[in-house]
């Protein structure tokens, strides 16, 4: 049997370690390993790309392939090179990552190719083990989105749900770069909330159900846009910035303003902001007093009127256990239009 471990960035003896310990507590075994001198009779592809190193798996001869190089392949890639390995030798093929996307785990799958990933998950169809505990304990675990991932699910909320959206095209569109438009599909293929197909080299991403089963199937992995507050004196209007927190709240709903008015900032706008005034922090009482909100997410990204959308504003301040907020958070989401 011929295990194949691509390696990122950890050196591969900690990988060979991960892996151990891993077959240890998954299946109740124990793997040593040891050094494996065939690779000079490889193809300089395979020898230059991996590190080999010989093991035992319940009871069958094993050789650890270790990639060195830290960038990702595709599995297309991965089932040729698997291909190119059978040929030099009889053993049974298993490609080992420390880490997959959901998309390339599917995909791996597809092109038949068994894989292990060292504490996530193990497919070795040769030996009846299709072990995925830990993807199941991080859904169980509902770790939020990050920032890129919760503005795509935005747009497509105050878009169409049913749109195709292609990386290439959403990162200049949303501001974030193709590779993290990349991630964000991974964390939303990952979460359930949609699915990820290949038209030609690009990856297409939809969304799965109506804007409103979007929206409540997201409800765990969302969080408030919001990274800090903080009062300070008026100044004069900053670039970006736009109504937000109870403001706006009396904007979308029959609740009375507040005495002081609240600006959102992206991180961005607000360095800016610092850069050109100087910042004092006063208390909420202060007649001059305004609330400043700083988002993960640039907040005009989606606003209206110079108002936050509506969808923000509710992550913003669903934590607000005041009764009088709830209730206008509540008259806000029945008026808005799915």
């Amino acid at each position: 049997m011929l295990l194949c471990i691509m390696r990122e960035v950890s050196p591969v003896r900690s990988e060979i370690h991960e892996l151990e310990r891993y077959l240890h507590e998954a299946l109740g075994i124990a793997v040593k390993t040891k050094p494996w001198s065939g690779a000079d009779r490889l193809p300089h592809v395979l020898k230059e790309r991996y590190r080999f190193a010989q093991a035992e798996l319940l009871g069958l001869h094993a050789l650890l392939v270790i990639d060195s190089n830290p960038d990702d392949q595709s599995p297309a890639t991965v089932r040729k090179h698997m291909d190119m390995l059978q040929t030099k030798q009889p053993a049974d093929l298993i490609y080992v990552r420390t880490q997959v996307t959901a998309y390339n785990r599917k995909r791996l799958i597809e092109q038949k190719v068994p894989f292990i990933v060292p504490g996530n998950q193990m497919y070795l169809p040769m030996l009846a083990i299709d072990l995925r505990e830990h993807f199941r304990r991080i859904r169980e675990e509902v770790p939020s989105f990050s920032p890129s991932t919760q503005v795509v699910v935005l747009y497509v909320l105050h878009r169409d749900a049913g749109q195709v959206l292609i990386p290439t095209e959403m990162a200049p569109l949303l501001g974030y770069s193709t590779m993290t438009m990349t991630r964000a599909f991974d964390e939303l293929e990952t979460a359930g909330l949609a699915e990820v197909t290949v038209r030609g080299r690009e990856r297409c991403l939809r969304f799965n159900g109506s804007r409103k089963e979007i929206w409540d199937k997201a409800q765990p992995f969302l969080r408030s846009p919001v990274n800090k507050r903080l009062m300070i004196r008026r100044a004069e209007d900053a670039e970006g910035a736009t109504l937000a927190g109870l403001t706006a709240l009396a904007h979308y709903s029959m609740l009375a303003a507040p005495a002081y008015t609240t600006h959102a900032l992206s991180r961005e706008n607000w360095i800016a902001y610092r850069k050109r005034h100087k910042i004092i922090e006063v208390p909420p009482q202060d007649p001059d007093a305004g609330e400043i909100e700083v988002w993960w997410y640039p907040p005009a990204l989606f606003a209206e009127h110079g108002i936050v959308d509506q969808l923000s504003l509710f992550l913003s301040l669903k934590a607000d256990h005041d009764e009088r907020t709830e209730t206008a958070l509540e008259e806000m989401m029945e008026k808005f239009k799915w």
